[in-house]
């Protein structure tokens, strides 16, 4: 990296001691309980899976992180439960699961009603959109800990068993469809923020290819993808789905190995990206690893249901890409290419 680079790691998120952590954490997770409902062990998936007779149960659990920042410096908060529902439900999904239920946990410095409205706002709509209840949730002031506020939440998915979509049956010649953002959605946000900062650029300053100030584009809510994907999935087998979070294009990796998941169309970033990378002399290999870059979710399908994919999507969808031999997951017209996850 030269020295006016800016990278995830520069700007204070190391992926790679993240992985760690978290295999550190994980090698300890070795009880599994008795009785009839019990955990189904498949590694890669976005939520975790439990056995329960002819269906099975997800779970989900995600936070908005430090996009709260943002909604802090503009005082604006009736978006971010909408990113809370959304970083959850769209992992659900991932499986062919349909999300039924959610919980918050709102931690706080001192009691906000104000704040909490605002936000409560944003997890019903929200809830309309996902077709969820949001069955119970937890505010817990903690003013020695916690400096403002932190959102996060859980949710619950159920489907039949022979409904779900594993990646699996994911097979070279697979087509590869992919869904459009909003934007930046909630991943990726720290170094979008310490480029912002190390440019001088305030979150109400309005840049030349911004429709709006700098902030409101990236308080744009995270797009759900959930009754879009359920309709699909009423139709049209599907093979693979990969919500694109955290890790950029990393998460196709975490599909079926021994393939390669090429990106030759891709979806064409938001300028708020091209702000960033502009401004933080940020490369393609590390926006393309850290942020959505305007394709927020993925599904791999054989070949022919992609016509009437397409159809049932609509606009946002577009062809972006095939499985072929090989490993990991590229773009290579940019000259892009990531192993493991």
């Amino acid at each position: 990296m030269k020295g006016n680079e800016w990278t995830y790691a520069r700007a204070g998120v190391d992926i790679d001691r993240k992985s760690q952590a978290i295999s550190a954490l994980l090698r300890h997770l070795r009880f599994r309980r008795e009785g009839e409902v019990r955990m189904l062990d498949l590694p890669g998936q976005f939520s975790g899976l439990m056995e329960f007779g002819e269906h099975v149960l997800t779970l989900a659990t995600d936070g908005v992180g430090t996009k709260l920042l943002v909604a802090e410096a503009l005082d604006k908060w009736d978006t971010v439960g909408i990113d809370c529902m959304a970083m959850n439900v769209n992992d659900t999904i991932c499986v062919g699961a349909e999300p039924v239920a959610f919980v918050d946990y709102i931690a706080i410095d001192e009691p906000n009603e104000r704040i909490t409205d605002q936000i409560g706002a944003g997890l019903d709509r929200a809830a309309e959109l996902a077709n969820v209840d949001l069955v119970g949730g937890e505010i817990a002031v903690l003013p020695e800990m916690v400096r403002g506020v932190d959102l996060s939440g859980t949710a619950l998915g159920i489907m039949r068993r022979e409904d779900m979509v594993s990646g699996a049956d994911i097979r070279e010649g697979d087509a590869i469809i992919g869904l459009r953002s909003s934007g930046v959605h909630s991943n990726g946000m720290t170094l979008a923020r310490k480029v912002l900062q190390a440019s001088n650029v305030s979150m109400h300053d309005k840049l030349d290819g911004l429709d709006r100030n700098v902030g409101l584009e990236l308080l744009t809510p995270t797009e759900i993808y959930v009754r879009d994907v359920l309709r699909l999935l009423r139709s049209v087998r599907v093979t693979g789905m990969v919500d694109v979070t955290g890790g950029g294009l990393k998460n196709f990796v975490r599909l079926k190995g021994g393939l390669q998941y090429r990106i030759t169309d891709p979806l064409e970033p938001q300028p708020i990206f091209q702000v960033v990378q502009r401004l933080g002399r940020v490369s393609d290999h590390e926006m393309y690893k850290t942020f959505n870059m305007g394709m927020g979710f993925a599904i791999v399908l054989p070949e022919e249901g992609v016509e009437e994919a397409l159809s049932i999507l609509g606009e946002r969808a577009q062809r972006v890409g095939s499985v072929v031999t090989g490993a990991g997951c590229g773009v290579p017209s940019l000259g892009l290419h990531y192993g493991s996850y």
